[in-house]
C-alpha cells in the first residue's frame, strides 16, 4: 500500500473547496441582497430556490458519477477515456436540461403553489423568480458535468478559476439588478442565470480542449445512466426530505419561512465546505481502485474520515460563537432573528457528525457503491427527516421541530456509512 500524505489530499481538496464554496457563497450574497427588501421576497427566494434544487438534482450523477468513473479510467492510465466520460457527460446535460426547463415552466405554478401553501404573495414573487430563473438548467448541469470529469482526472485547479468567474459576475450582477435597475427580486434570477450561461460556456470551451472528439457515444452514456439511477434516487430522497421542510415551515408563517431560508443556505454553504475532502476522497478513492490498490483505498476512507469529524468541529464552533451576529448579516425583521435564533442550537450539533458523512460519502461514490446509498438515503430521508417535520407542524413544534428532522436524517446516515466502511463491500477492483 502507498500512502497518501495529507499534502496530496489537500492539493485536491483545496481547490475543491474554492469550487464548492462559490456557489453557495454566492448564494448567500444573493439571500442578503434579497433578505433586505424584506420579508416577503425572502420567503419567495427560498421557495423558488427550493425548485431549482429540485430540478437540478437530475445533475447529481452527471457531476458525482463522473467523478468515479473518470477517477477509474485515470487510476488505470487511459486519459482519453477518463475525458471521454465527460464528453458524454456534458451531451446528457444539455440534453437532460432543455427538458427540466420545458417542465419547469410549465409547473411553476402548481410547484409554487403546493410549497407555499396556496396562491400567496410569496408564492406569486416565487414563481415569477422561478420562471426567470430555471431558463439556465441546462447551463447548471453543463458546470456540474464539467466539473465532475475535471476532479476524475485530479485537474482542479482550471475549475477553480472558471468558477470564480462566473460566481463573480453575478455576485456584482446581483445587488445592481435588484436596486439601482429597479428590478427588486427579479434581479436576482436575472444575476442567477448569468453566471450559469457565463459558466456553462467556459466549462464546454475547457472540454473541447481536452478531448480528441466530442461526439455522443450512446454506450458510454446508458452506462452513465445506470450509475445514475441510484445517484438520482438519492437525490430526489434528499429533496423530498427538503422540500417537505420548506413547506412545513411556509405553513408556520412568512418568519418561520425566512429563517428556514437563511438557515439552509448557511447549512448548504457549510455542507459543501465540509464536502471538499469528499470531492478528493472521488477522486482518490476511484484511482486507487481503477489501479487495484484496496489498501490505498481503505487508508483512504479512514483519513477522510477522521478529516470531516474535525472539519464538522471547527464550524460548529465558528458557528456557535456567530449565534447573535450572523443571522443579522442576512435580515433586520426581529421576528425572522428570532426564529433563525431557535433552529441555531441544532445546526451547530449535527456538524461534527455532518462532517463525517459527507467524507465517507466522497469515499462510496468514488468506489461506486451508490446502490447503498441510495438505499440509505431513503431510509433516512423518508423514516426519520420527514415524518419528524410534519410532526412539528401538527404538534406545533415550531422552526426547531423541522431542525430537529434534519439532525435525525445526519445522524442516520452516519451510523449507516460506519458500518459500510468498515466492511470490504465497497472494495470492487478495476475500471
Amino acid at each position: 500500500m502507498t500512502s497518501t500524505p495529507p499534502r496530496g489530499v489537500l492539493a485536491l481538496a483545496a481547490p475543491a473547496l474554492v469550487v464548492l464554496a462559490a456557489e453557495p457563497l454566492y448564494l448567500l450574497v444573493d439571500t442578503a441582497v434579497v433578505g433586505h427588501l424584506g420579508a416577503v421576497p425572502l420567503s419567495a427566494l427560498g421557495i423558488g430556490a427550493a425548485l431549482m434544487t429540485l430540478l437540478a438534482v437530475v445533475g447529481t450523477f452527471v457531476e458525482y458519477g463522473t467523478t468515479g468513473r473518470s477517477a477509474r479510467w485515470f487510476g488505470a492510465g487511459r486519459l482519453d477515456q477518463a475525458v471521454d466520460e465527460g464528453v458524454q457527460a456534458s451531451w446528457l446535460a444539455l440534453g437532460i436540461g432543455g427538458v427540466m426547463v420545458a417542465v419547469g415552466e410549465l409547473f411553476a405554478g402548481p410547484l409554487t403553489r403546493l410549497l407555499a401553501g396556496g396562491a400567496t404573495a410569496n408564492q406569486m414573487a416565487a414563481e415569477h423568480w422561478f420562471r426567470i430563473a430555471v431558463i439556465g438548467l441546462p447551463g447548471v448541469l453543463l458546470v456540474l458535468a464539467g466539473n465532475g470529469w475535471m476532479r476524475g482526472v485530479q485537474r482542479t485547479r482550471q475549475p477553480v478559476v472558471l468558477v470564480l468567474v462566473a460566481n463573480g459576475l453575478s455576485a456584482v450582477l446581483s445587488p445592481l439588478l435588484v436596486y439601482p435597475a429597479g428590478l427588486g427580486l427579479d434581479g436576482s434570477a436575472w444575476a442567477n442565470l448569468a453566471a450559469q450561461t457565463v459558466g456553462a460556456a467556459l466549462f464546454v470551451t475547457a472540454l473541447r480542449r481536452a478531448a480528441r472528439g466530442v461526439r455522443p457515444r450512446p454506450a458510454v452514456m446508458r452506462q452513465q445512466l445506470v450509475v445514475g439511477r441510484d445517484l438520482l434516487a438519492r437525490a430526489i430522497a434528499f429533496q423530498v426530505a427538503f422540500l417537505s421542510a420548506a413547506g412545513v415551515a411556509s405553513r408556520m408563517g412568512t418568519p418561520q419561512l425566512a429563517a428556514h431560508q437563511i438557515g439552509l443556505q448557511l447549512w448548504e454553504f457549510t455542507a459543501l465546505l465540509l464536502d471538499s475532502v469528499a470531492i478528493a476522497a472521488q477522486s482518490l478513492v476511484g484511482a486507487a481502485l481503477g489501479a487495484s490498490d484496496a489498501g490505498q483505498a481503505k487508508h483512504l476512507a479512514a483519513q477522510v474520515g477522521r478529516w470531516g469529524l474535525w472539519a464538522g468541529v471547527g464550524f460548529a464552533v465558528l458557528l456557535a460563537a456567530g449565534w447573535l451576529v450572523v443571522p443579522r448579516l442576512f435580515t433586520p425583521d426581529t421576528a425572522t432573528l428570532h426564529q433563525a435564533h431557535l433552529l441555531w442550537p441544532w445546526f451547530v450539533a449535527m456538524l461534527p457528525a455532518a462532517g463525517v458523512v459527507f467524507a465517507l460519502d466522497g469515499v462510496l461514490i468514488g468506489a461506486g457503491d451508490v446502490g447503498f446509498l441510495r438505499t440509505l438515503t431513503i431510509v433516512a430521508a423518508v423514516g426519520a427527516f420527514a415524518p419528524i417535520n410534519l410532526a412539528a407542524l401538527h404538534w406545533h413544534w415550531g422552526i426547531g421541530g423541522v431542525w430537529a428532522g434534519l439532525t435525525a436524517f445526519i445522524l442516520v446516515r452516519l451510523v449507516g456509512m460506519l458500518t459500510r466502511a468498515r466492511g470490504e463491500r465497497w472494495v470492487v477492483l478495476g475500471v
